[in-house]
């Protein structure tokens, strides 16, 4: 039996490329890009969930308020723009993708706002059944929306501190591994409370200002007749 020099040593650096591997957070790297991919597929969940929502909305806007007509073309341009945009997986390795997307539901955001304050104007459509419903889904779907994004934000963080961390910034520049983009300062102050879609509560009564005291004269004592 011919004993191999090149097997006995073989072995053991299989086992020392395990160990510094998993020691320079290789193993982390997986599980982190994973958590990634999780994160942001429920962020897709929920603005699709909300773009849905959107037909509905409109049609039922338009039956009391038709004349809204440059509303209506903001939501559907909105629309549009939101859907020109493949939202994939790959979005968050590409920062520019990434940047138009996020604008996009900005946009989103900002024509749905517009289309839900038209109901002050109209008392009907906010009594309407179907509108107080579609509203309640609206308002649930966004806050729905920001959970998803705060969780991605964090998951994205931890990520991209390992990146940039030493010693596992080195098997990152050996595995190729990049920062992944995330929210923006403006973007995480929008998210911080929800879009407020609920118009039906009266508006609070307006307290009148303290009137100042009136100051009266002084009565006047009548003088004693003169005899």
């Amino acid at each position: 039996m011919t004993f191999s020099y090149a097997r006995f040593y073989q072995y053991p650096l299989i086992l020392l490329a395990i160990i510094t591997l998993s020691g320079c957070g290789y193993n982390t790297f997986q599980s982190s890009d994973e958590e990634i991919k999780a994160a942001w597929a429920e962020v897709l969940n929920q603005y699709q969930r909300r773009a849905d929502l959107v037909p509905n909305l409109v049609n039922v806007v338009k039956g009391y308020a038709a004349h809204e007509k440059d509303v209506f073309t903001q939501v559907t341009d909105a629309r549009s723009s939101v859907g020109s945009i493949q939202a994939t997986a790959d979005l968050v390795n590409d920062e520019e993708a990434f940047k138009k997307f996020i604008a996009a539901q900005g946009q989103m955001t900002s024509a749905l706002s517009r289309l839900m304050a038209i109901s002050e104007n109209y008392p009907q459509l906010k009594a309407d059944g179907m509108f107080r419903d579609l509203q309640a889904q609206l308002e649930g779907t966004e806050n729905r929306i920001t959970v998803a994004r705060n969780r991605y934000i964090g998951t994205v963080k931890e990520y991209n501190i390992t990146v940039r961390q030493f010693p596992t910034n080195l098997t990152a520049m050996i595995f190729g591994y990049k920062t992944k983009p995330s929210f923006t300062v403006e973007n995480e102050q929008a998210i911080a409370v929800p879009p407020k879609v609920d118009f039906g509560a009266p508006a609070p009564a307006q307290i009148p200002a303290p009137q100042q005291p009136v100051t009266l004269p002084a009565p006047v004592t009548p003088e004693p007749a003169r005899q």
